[in-house]
């Protein structure tokens, strides 16, 4: 007998069928079980017990989440196919099979992987005239980075002191490697996110700014220029920043990382009651099939909602798989290839309802280039527009970790490089939100009408709603709105 489908989610479905070895997995709990959350936790606590000794462990050094960990309606776990079986059958046996309310497990999903997805592109987004006519630098608002950490040696984040943080407001890393303000991945993901949401750098006494750009040959990069920059800086330069470190090269993420990193964010913020961390960059998610989830109700986009209705602003990246490749086979015509913008590619986190999901364009000439070919086009699987907004997302200069690159025998640490992805344009609207924020305080906590003010003025670049959802962010123009 299969374990009922209405408990064990398609996606998890396919990963039974496909004969993994080894499944990690995230319990979600049903809230109206006798002994409410707590117990259900307690019970799904003591089927994972009883499932160790009976199929033994997968990884002895597996340590379960607690519930607590991870918001409270999840346990996340890591269990061989039969054991994940045996243990939702077990449930479904305790219980009246037509009573949800006596089984302690509503749903389990696949704990997937997640992956990590400015000196002109500030001009494109007009925060440079933004802080020239209205000071909207991003003083006094907090906004939580989640992804590889940050590195603190670099000193685009030392004018403005971003990493000092506001009271009861720390730096966290998830991985368990206790380094936060550390960046290892690549030349410094999150370092670079960080950096186009805020902080500042001048060239000094050591002289100016060492950065590298990327020379192409069409959409290729065939070598590197090194150059010097005397000024550079985030969207909202003074904007706090809080590094949430989920990634790094010895530990991949997983949604139940993500979500152990929301739920601390609710309790920094007294879920709602004290606002301390004011919004959330999230340039990581997964691709997901449309058939997985009804909606936007995987457990990660009900996070990103549920954070949301507390009053955070939550940025999200569209993903960058936009553009499919195709090679014919079978009845097509031999060797034939081809590449096309495809529908439906948004990855989660960026299917939440509430969530600001953005795509990226061209840094400098948007009305001209459009909507990047890798950005992820919508709608969702039922039908909602996304992404909301654009912003630019190619070859964007930002703070690179100042870590040496064994790999690559041409880097000379420079403090700024190139980067592309729609991981580099959420930030931008990060930014411009931290700043708004920082200049309209009437509107912290108000997260739809944030999210009106700047959909509505974004501006219309004249392509597809599911490519481009209601345009480019705009700041000057959100700010004159109000």
């Amino acid at each position: 007998m299969r374990a009922d489908r209405s408990v064990i989610s398609p996606a998890l479905y396919e990963c039974l069928d496909a004969g993994d070895s080894a499944l990690r997995v995230i319990f979600d709990l049903n809230p109206d079980y006798p002994r409410g959350l707590t117990g259900a936790a307690s019970e799904v606590g003591v089927l994972l017990g009883q499932a160790a000794i009976e199929f033994g462990r997968v990884d002895p050094e597996e340590q379960t989440r607690t519930p607590h960990d991870l918001g409270g309606p999840y346990v996340a776990a890591l269990l061989s196919p039969q054991a994940l079986l045996w243990i939702v059958r077990r449930d479904l046996e305790q219980a009246e099979r037509d009573d949800w309310s006596l089984r302690a497990i509503r749903r389990v999903w696949p704990d997937f992987e997640v992956h990590p997805l400015l000196d002109r592109s500030l001009a494109t987004i007009k925060a440079d005239a933004a802080r020239a006519a209205f000071a909207a630098a991003g003083a006094g608002i907090t906004w939580a980075v989640v992804d590889s950490g940050i590195d603190q040696r670099h000193p685009h984040f030392r004018t403005w002191r971003n990493l000092d943080l506001p009271t009861h407001v720390e730096h966290i890393d998830f991985t368990g490697e206790r380094s936060p303000l550390t960046d290892e991945v690549g030349v410094g993901h999150g370092t670079a996110v960080a950096g186009i949401v805020g902080g500042e750098a001048r060239g000094g006494e050591d002289g100016p700014l060492r950065i590298r750009r990327t020379l192409l040959d069409g959409d290729r990069g065939i070598d590197a220029k090194a150059e010097t920059l005397e000024h550079i800086s985030g969207v909202a330069p003074q904007c706090k920043l809080v590094s949430y470190k989920v990634f790094s090269p010895r530990r991949p993420s997983s949604v139940s990382t993500v979500l152990a990193a929301l739920a601390h964010i609710q309790r920094v913020n007294d879920h709602g009651r004290n606002l301390r961390i004011h919004g959330v960059n999230l340039s990581l998610g997964y691709p997901i099939d449309p058939d997985w989830f009804v909606g936007s109700y995987s457990p990660l986009c009900t996070e990103v909602d549920r954070l949301t209705r507390s009053g955070v602003v939550v940025v999200a990246a569209a993903g960058n798989t936009g553009l499919v490749r195709l090679n014919s086979v079978g009845g097509g015509v031999a060797g034939a290839q081809g590449a096309f913008g495809a529908q439906l590619t948004i990855t989660d986190p960026g299917n939440a309802r509430y969530a600001l999901t953005v795509g990226s364009t061209h840094r400098e000439a948007p009305h001209t280039y459009g909507v990047s070919c890798f950005s992820a086009k919508g709608p969702t699987g039922d039908g909602r527009l996304k992404p909301d907004l654009v912003a630019p997302g190619e070859r964007v200069l930002s703070a690179a970790s100042l870590r040496p690159q064994p790999d690559e025998e041409e880097w000379d640490n420079p403090a700024y490089t190139e980067f592309s992805g729609t991981s580099f344009a959420a930030p931008h609207v990060s930014g411009a939100i931290a700043a708004f924020l920082s200049v309209r305080r009437e509107f912290i906590g108000q997260v739809d009408r944030v999210r009106e003010i700047f959909t509505d003025s974004a501006v219309d670049l004249g392509r597809l709603p599911e490519f481009q959802g209601r345009g480019l962010v705009d700041l000057m123009r959100a700010l004159q709105s109000v």
